[in-house]
Formats: structure tokens, C-alpha cells, sequence
């Protein structure tokens, strides 16, 4: 007899049940498809699919129990105590093969799926997980009924990442519950009746024209290959799987690369803590940008007489006449004696360098090593700047922690979850889907934003508020919760400061007061505080539609007296979350690659924490906190008699030619430098800008660690090596610290990225002390605070304490702040930016994706059907925006969730920047661009250029 010995499992009641003869210990509410899969004894089954709600429809899994006339799915029944069931009985294998022989003997001679890891197991499991257990079990189809065969059906090809082979298609459902169960996408469906029954697309519609998201839930969940990855049509032998985590978004899915030829083939879930098997298109159809053809492979140096101006920008094919190839040691040797000559010549503070949120924690710790140390300042930051500095600073403030409080799954504890400033079905997908199964299951989902998304359709109440409005919209709920005395009283008289202050300043914005402003109805507002006040449980996310304004501070403030006053913190299903945009901007920001703060979130100008790193580092550091992103692009172009005036740069991995606000500035700015190094895996359009390029390494091609938005430190494992001579990120950093003089040894596989590891574990003893790298080796993921081996790390915080030095939250009343500009007459409009599904950031990732480039190949602007009526274009014309500061010209797409007076770009298409557009006005506290508000005007026409292919000069109107 086999018992639990998994500490957890011991806490469960068992039963004992017999299978076969055999004393099985089953858990109570088990099935007997899982007692027995746990106890290494295999039944078969098709329509069952591990982590899915059990459907019994395919038979395959029936067993016989005695007493009982019919036989059972074991899949769907649960054992109960002294039942006696055969799973290998006469009748129960007879029933079992005949069920596994009518289903294939539908199947065409050719699957589209093979599974195996030789040519002859292709051949027997050419139909996937239904000939694998056919074989497995003897089956032979007769010929009688292979003549019955259905009526082959015509293969759907229209989905540039997925093949529909309905002809291989047993109608399990797992597909189904896949795509509206799972991911809750309500795509997949069962049509007709009897024979005529079929699964469909929305209503039954091609692949290719349905409302597919391609997340690939239901290519996943195929048994058979009826659904399946374009890309893996034919053998699926793959010469190695290797696990590692997505490199997109912050949700922080773990993934499976599988390499063939050396190239990454595919991609799968895995049953990883965040994202439990789940994916979205960009993770598991967006790897192949690795190999893409524009790849820098070999280090470049700027050719004699080339101009570096903002016209390098407009070659974007051939730069040849721009930069020459290089030897690894003359771009080294040229790239930091450049550096070091600017130093000498004009002092440490003349030099900055922007690191990484793409990359690994470690190139993050070592990137703000070098820039403190080699070059002598603290003018290192990184994308966090422009997208949660103001939710941090906020956060470090009120609750003395910049990370989240609750994990993203920790929604199924909870009663509401208010969305607020955040697409989540566009930007955190995976995330999403924990949203949307929490509203099926009962969960009232507030959705908070001036566009009404995709989200709001899961929505118990959405509030469409006015944008720039956050803090009025907030004020009004924190408000009524105070005025109805909603409260948690023992909460704030024991673990609050500032309270009276708070309740002092909210007086003049009760709901009434507010409505006109944000333009929600007194009463809704109400309605929803109460609600969020007297909830067992409720959390809040939010995302840059809250950060990325002037007051993006106050609004995360806001956020913070919201849930501490109602005492909605430090509980199951309770608490604070800022979903973090990339793959390891939490990370970065933990390694100290801000200009502020040293790893951890020790301030540079805090004594005890800056005589611990002189004396950790054994190097003398500069005591003053050095210049954000937007700062920096300032000082490059100061006068010469500044003395902060910045000269020289090290971009590692970022392009603020894309991302920063008021592109034209920035680019001037970058242009003007005297020495720029670029350190990248493209010839983006900040390396256009550069005297020498650096090829880097793609995530999939170096061993990392990434810090999620949860707080889980998770690591990424090598696939495949870089292309060429392109070295990994870590090497080149420590190469340019040792032509800059420091005597850097770091050894060890990989660069000596765990030594470089755990130094880094060292200086943020007080969250990963107990997350060795070992234990990451081992676990794969650890979430922090985690202080000694034996901790398992802490999902929720905030449970007895604050991170404060006191140990209470600190309270800051906030009051409205209008935007740096404002709609006039000349300027009517007001610009949102943002990401979309398919595609990343700047788009020099995912716009060199084959299927996500193929999915959404053009620049647009979304405007609602009434504006559009008023402005005299259809869906597909193309308008001109215009700011203060540029314009583009762009297509339209319609979008009624597109508020009255607004228009929504997402800023990763060069052709038509978002960011020409934006307004620089920084948030004072977190030095944050107001990216989600500027005022535009519109016009009919203009030229709006289509890059083919991301990266050329070839452009159609």
C-alpha cells in the first residue's frame, strides 16, 4: 500500500479503495483515474485532461465497481471507502479497447500530431495521446469499420499559427473547456447534434476570422492534433526540452522550449506557480524573434564621417554605411576607453547607463555595480522609470515596500478584486485569466478605466471614468467609507498613521461633488465603496493607466488608503498589487538598477546603507542619487558649463529612441552624445544612434534568474546558443568593468552568473536570504521574503506589520492635479498609450515574430464610432494626430470602448510612434512621464507608412 508522505497530504482525509485487487489510499473527493495515476497505475483516457474540470465523455477511462450494473468513468467518480474496482476486468478492457478502436478508426491515415522520441514511436502515436494508448493497449482496427470512416473533412489553414484538422477530431471537449473554462476566452464551442456534431468557432467561423486571442489553451489541451501549432505539422521529435520562464510580460509563466535543429520549435505551459500550464500568444507563438534574420551577430563600430543625427533613423535596412564589423576585443577596447576618457576628462558624473528589465537579476545587480563603481555615480535606471516608479514610490512611502502584497492568484480568496488602470486580457493575459475564472466563480470584478476593455465584460460594475480623473474618482469612494463609518477602526488605531490627515482632506470630495468630474454617478460610487468596505476579501490591481501620469504618485496613495482603511490588507484575497509590465522589471528594481536606491531599496544617501556597500563592494561611492531616464536625456543636452552635464552612455537592452516621451528630444538627445555604447540582440534605433553596437544574448540563450510580478524569483534556463559571434549580456558587462579597471573574477558555468548570484543574495539578505541558487536549481521558483532554506517565502505580507520603520502603513492625502495639458480649442483630443496582445513594448521583440507580426502587422488608432462620424472616416482611413510636440499618421479602427474625446495608440510601430507625440511632464515623486494623457488634434489623411518587415526602409502608404 502506497501512503501520502507529502506533509500537505497527510493533512487531507484519505479512503481506502481497492483497484485490481490492490489496497489503494485514496484522498477524500479523489477520483479513481487520479488515486490510481498517483499510485503509478495507468487506466486510459482521453477527455481527461489534468487540471480540467472532469467531463466523462470519451469512455475510454471506464472501469467496473462491484454492485454496480454499468461501468463508470473513473475520471468522474470519486472512491469512496471499501469500494472494490477492476480497471483490468474482462468486461472493463473490452469496453475500453472498443472505445479506442472506433476513435481511431476515424482518424486519417496520416495525423497531423506525431509524439515520440523516435521515428518508430512517430509511427505508432501518429495520432497523439489516442494511438499511444491504442498501442499501449493492443488495439488493432478492423477492417469493417475503417470502411465506415466518416466523411474527411478539409483541414482550416487560415490561423497563421494554428492548424484546425477537424478529420482527426474525437469531440473529447477538451478544447472547449480549454478556451471558456480555462481561459475563458468563449471562442471554442460544440455545434449541432449526433453525427453532425462539431467543435466550432464562435459561430463557425474559420479559425483565422474568429475572436481567437491564440493563446494556444486548446492547442495544448488536443489530444489528437485536430489543433496543433502550424509550425510542428509533421514529426514533433525534438532533439531537447528545456524548462525555463517567458520572457514578455510579469506575470512570470513557466515554459518549456522545445529545440530542434537548434531552433526553438514550439512552446509549452508548464504547471508553474503563477501560470499553471497556462500561456498567451506572445509566450508561446512569439519565440521565433530569436531567429530572426536581423539578428546582430558581430560586434559594430561606427565608420569614420557617418553622421549620427535623428536621419540615421530613417535607414533602417542597410546601415553598413554606418558601422563596420568589428573584432570582440577592438569594440571592447573602443567602447570603454570611451567611456573611461569621458571620465577622465570631464569627472565620474558625465557618464550614465540604462540597464535592463528584459534581462536576467543578475546582469540587473552587476549593470548597477559597474555604473556605481567603474563609472563613480549613480545615473542607472532602467524601464521602471517610465512605466511603476510612481507606484513605488508611493508604496515605499505608505507601506515600506515597493513589491505586491498578494500574489495574482490569490484572487480565488477573493470576494471583489477592482481592476483599475489596467488591460489585462491585452497586457497580463495569463493574469487575466485567474480574473475571469474568479468572476465565473462568483468574485464581483470592478473594472476601473477611461476605456472599457475586454475585461469589463466579466465586470459585476465598470466604472468609465474620465481620464486624469483617478484621484477624484477615489477620493469620493475613500469618502463615503469614512463617512459611513466603513472602517476598519482597530486597523487604523493600531497600524495607521496619518489617518486624521486623510479623513481631514477627504472632506471636500465626497461622491456628490465628484461625480461631474470623473463621471461616474454619485450612487455608483457609493455603491462600490460600500461593497469594497464590507467584502470578505477584496484586492485591487492596477497598472500604467495608473502610474504613468503627473500625479501617478497621488493616485497610487489613493490605492493605498483604500485598502488600509478598510482593512482589506495582509488577508487571503486582500491586498495591493501593481501588475508589473516586463519579465523582470520587479527584479531590476530589487537589484538596485535605480538611481536612488542601492539593491534592496537602500537609499544612496542613507549613511549606515552606503557605508555597508562602500565596505561590501570595497569601493568609494558617490553619496548623491543620480538622474532618472527623462533626467538624463535632459542633461545630455545641458550647456557645457553644467557640471552634471552627461557625455557619455551604456544602454544594455533598452531603446529609449521607442520608449521615452517626446521622441524627438530623446533622439536629439542620444544623437548628441559624445560616446554611446549599445549592448542589444537588434540595431534598434537607440543602436542606430551608437558609436559601437555590442550582439548580446536573447533570453532563451543564457541561464538568469527573473523576479515576477508575485515576488518569485524564478529561474531561466539556456536553449540554445547566441547566433555568430554574439556573446551573453553578463560577459560583455564584465568585459567593459575590466577594460574600466575593475578587477572583476566572477567564475563558474555561464559567465559565473551564480557567483554573480549569490553575491547579489548577499546584498539582499533581508528578502532572498534563504533562495540559494541551489534551491532555484532545484525548485525552480521561490517566492520572497524568504530567510532561511527551510522558509518557503511568503505570498502574502503585511500580515502583522508594514515595512516601515515603525512597523504602521503612513497615510498621504492626495487632491487633484491636472494633467501638464489639458484639451483646448486647438487641441481637442486627449492621447492614451499602451501595449497591445500581440505585440511588446518598443516591438523589437515581437514585430520580428513571425505569427504575432502575421496577427497584427499595422499601426492604429482606436477611436469610438461617434467621433469617427464626426471626423468623416471609416474603419481602415487613415487620419493624422498631432500634438505640441509631433505627429504621425496612422489607420483607424473603430473601438466603442474608446471614451468620447479620446484616441488610444500603442506605441511598438516605429512607423507611427506613439511616443513623437507624448508629453515629458514628470510625476515629481516617482519622475514618471505622463505617457496616458497629452492633448492632440486630428485630421482626415496623411501618408501613413507600413514597415514590411520590421526593421526595413521599405514602406507602402
Amino acid at each position: 500500500m502506497n501512503a501520502p508522505t507529502n506533509p500537505k497530504e497527510l493533512q487531507l482525509q484519505t479512503v481506502e479503495f481497492s483497484l485490481d485487487g490492490k489496497t489503494i489510499v485514496s484522498y477524500e473527493g479523489e477520483t479513481i483515474l487520479k488515486a490510481a495515476k498517483r499510485h503509478g497505475i495507468d487506466i486510459p483516457h482521453l477527455c481527461f485532461k489534468d487540471g480540467y474540470r472532469p467531463d466523462g465523455n470519451c469512455r475510454a477511462c471506464v472501469v467496473e465497481i462491484n454492485g454496480e450494473r454499468t461501468l463508470a468513468p473513473s475520471c468522474c467518480r470519486t472512491a469512496t471507502p471499501g469500494m472494490e474496482v477492476k480497471a483490468t476486468s474482462e468486461r472493463a478492457l473490452k469496453s475500453q479497447k472498443l472505445v479506442l478502436e472506433m476513435l481511431l478508426s476515424d482518424m486519417p491515415d496520416e495525423g497531423f500530431k506525431w509524439v515520440g522520441d523516435t521515428k518508430e514511436e512517430e509511427q505508432k502515436n501518429q495520432h497523439g495521446e489516442l494511438s499511444t494508448w491504442a498501442t499501449r493497449m493492443d488495439v488493432q482496427v478492423r477492417p469493417e469499420l475503417k470502411a465506415l470512416r466518416r466523411k474527411k473533412v478539409v483541414a482550416d489553414l487560415s490561423h497563421p499559427a494554428m492548424a484546425v484538422n477537424l478529420d482527426a477530431c474525437i469531440q473529447c471537449n477538451r478544447c472547449v473547456r480549454a478556451c471558456r473554462e480555462e481561459q475563458v476566452n468563449d471562442v471554442i464551442g460544440y455545434a449541432m447534434h449526433g453525427a453532425h456534431s462539431e467543435i466550432v468557432f464562435d459561430l463557425n467561423d474559420p479559425m483565422g476570422e474568429s475572436t481567437c486571442v491564440a493563446c494556444g489553451e486548446c492547442v495544448q489541451a488536443c489530444p489528437t492534433g485536430a489543433l496543433m501549432p502550424k509550425g510542428l505539422i509533421g514529426s514533433q521529435v525534438v532533439d531537447r526540452k528545456v524548462d525555463s520562464v517567458c520572457p514578455f510580460c510579469g506575470i512570470g509563466c513557466q515554459i518549456t522550449y522545445n529545440v530542434k535543429d537548434e531552433k526553438i520549435v514550439s512552446v509549452d505551459g508548464r504547471d508553474g506557480p503563477a501560470n499553471h500550464n497556462r500561456l498567451c500568444v506572445k509566450g508561446r507563438f512569439g519565440m521565433d524573434y530569436i531567429h530572426n534574420p536581423q539578428r546582430l551577430t558581430k560586434p559594430l563600430i561606427r565608420r569614420a564621417g557617418a553622421p549620427k543625427d535623428e536621419s540615421a533613423l530613417q535607414s533602417r535596412q542597410d546601415w553598413s554605411h554606418i558601422f563596420r564589423e568589428a573584432s570582440w576585443e577592438e569594440a571592447l577596447e573602443l567602447a570603454a576607453g570611451g567611456l573611461s576618457k569621458l571620465k577622465g576628462q570631464y569627472g565620474p558624473k558625465s557618464l550614465a547607463g540604462f540597464g535592463s528589465a528584459k534581462g536576467s537579476n543578475e546582469e540587473a545587480y552587476l549593470f548597477q555595480k559597474l555604473v556605481r563603481v567603474g563609472f563613480g555615480s549613480n545615473n542607472v535606471d532602467h524601464c521602471t522609470r517610465l512605466c511603476h516608479a510612481s507606484s513605488v514610490a508611493a508604496l515605499l512611502e505608505g507601506v515600506g515596500s515597493g513589491a505586491v502584497s498578494n500574489q495574482v492568484n490569490d484572487v480565488e480568496n477573493a470576494s471583489l478584486i477592482m481592476i483599475i488602470g489596467s488591460n489585462p486580457t491585452a497586457n497580463h493575459p495569463v493574469g487575466a485569466t485567474w480574473f475571469k475564472n474568479a468572476a465565473k466563480r462568483g468574485a464581483k470584478l470592478v473594472v476601473c478605466d477611461p476605456r472599457k476593455t475586454d475585461i469589463s465584460k466579466h465586470a459585476w460594475r465598470t466604472m468609465q471614468f474620465n481620464p486624469d480623473t483617478d484621484v477624484a474618482m477615489l477620493n469620493a469612494m475613500i469618502y463615503t467609507i469614512i463617512e459611513e463609518g466603513l472602517i476598519d477602526q482597530e486597523l487604523i488605531k493600531n497600524r495607521v498613521n496619518n489617518f486624521d490627515a486623510l479623513k481631514e482632506n477627504i472632506v471636500a470630495y465626497s461622491p456628490e461633488l465628484m461625480a461631474p468630474i470623473c463621471g461616474i454617478p454619485a450612487e455608483t460610487l457609493r455603491e462600490v465603496a460600500r461593497e469594497f468596505a464590507t467584502t470578505k476579501s477584496a484586492m485591487i490591481f492596477w497598472g500604467m493607466g495608473v502610474s504613468q501620469h503627473v500625479h501617478g504618485t497621488d493616485n497610487a496613495r489613493c490605492l493605498i488608503a483604500l485598502v488600509t482603511i478598510t482593512g482589506q490588507i495582509g488577508k487571503p484575497g486582500s491586498g495591493l498589487h501593481p501588475l508589473r509590465g516586463q519579465n523582470n522589471v520587479q527584479g531590476a528594481s530589487d537589484a538596485g538598477l535605480i538611481p536612488m536606491m542601492f539593491p534592496n531599496y537602500q537609499r544612496v544617501d542613507h549613511d549606515a546603507a552606503h557605508a555597508w556597500f562602500e565596505n561590501f563592494w570595497d569601493a568609494k561611492l558617490d553619496r548623491k542619487p543620480g538622474y532618472t531616464v527623462v533626467e538624463i536625456m535632459h542633461k545630455i543636452t545641458a550647456p557645457d558649463s553644467d557640471p552634471d552635464k552627461i557625455r557619455g552612455m551604456y544602454i544594455e537592452g533598452e531603446n529609449p529612441a521607442m520608449s521615452d516621451p517626446d521622441l524627438n528630444h530623446a533622439r536629439h538627445a542620444l544623437a548628441s552624445l559624445e560616446h554611446l555604447v549599445v549592448q542589444d540582440i537588434f540595431m534598434t534605433e537607440t543602436a542606430l544612434l551608437a558609436d559601437v553596437v555590442l550582439p548580446a544574448s536573447a533570453w532563451p540563450e543564457k541561464v538568469g534568474t527573473a523576479s515576477n510580478t508575485d515576488r518569485m524569483v524564478q529561474l531561466g534556463k539556456k536553449a540554445i546558443d547566441p547566433p555568430g559571434d554574439a556573446k551573453p549580456d553578463l560577459w560583455i558587462i564584465q568585459e567593459i568593468a575590466k577594460r574600466m579597471g575593475l578587477n572583476w573574477n566572477y567564475q563558474g558555468p555561464d559567465d559565473g552568473v551564480a557567483e554573480v548570484y549569490e553575491e547579489m543574495r548577499k546584498a539582499m539578505h533581508a528578502t532572498i536570504k534563504g533562495i540559494t541558487w541551489e534551491r532555484l536549481e532545484r525548485e525552480s521558483s521561490v517566492t520572497y521574503p524568504c530567510l532561511s532554506p527551510e522558509d518557503p517565502g511568503r505570498p502574502i505580507v503585511f500580515d502583522d506589520h508594514f515595512a516601515t520603520a515603525d512597523g504602521k502603513a503612513r497615510l498621504v492625502p492626495a487632491d487633484i492635479i491636472p494633467a501638464n495639458e489639458r484639451p483646448d480649442t486647438e487641441y481637442p483630443f486627449v492621447l492614451i498609450t499602451g501595449r497591445q496582445l500581440e505585440h511588446w513594448h518598443t516591438g523589437s521583440m515581437t514585430r520580428r515574430a513571425t505569427v504575432l507580426d502575421a496577427i497584427e502587422p499595422m499601426a492604429t488608432v482606436s477611436m469610438n464610432g461617434e467621433d469617427m462620424t464626426q471626423l468623416g472616416v471609416i474603419e481602415g482611413d487613415v487620419i493624422t494626430v498631432e500634438s505640441r510636440r509631433g505627429e504621425v499618421s496612422i489607420h483607424v479602427r473603430r473601438d466603442d470602448g474608446t471614451p468620447h474625446g479620446a484616441v488610444f495608440i500603442p506605441f511598438a510601430y516605429y512607423e507611427a510612434a506613439a511616443n513623437l507625440i507624448t508629453n515629458s511632464a514628470l510625476d515629481p515623486f516617482g519622475k514618471i512621464p505622463g505617457f496616458k494623457y497629452c492633448a492632440v488634434k486630428l485630421s482626415k489623411g496623411g501618408h501613413a507608412a507600413k514597415l514590411v518587415g520590421y526593421g526595413t526602409n521599405e514602406t507602402v502608404a
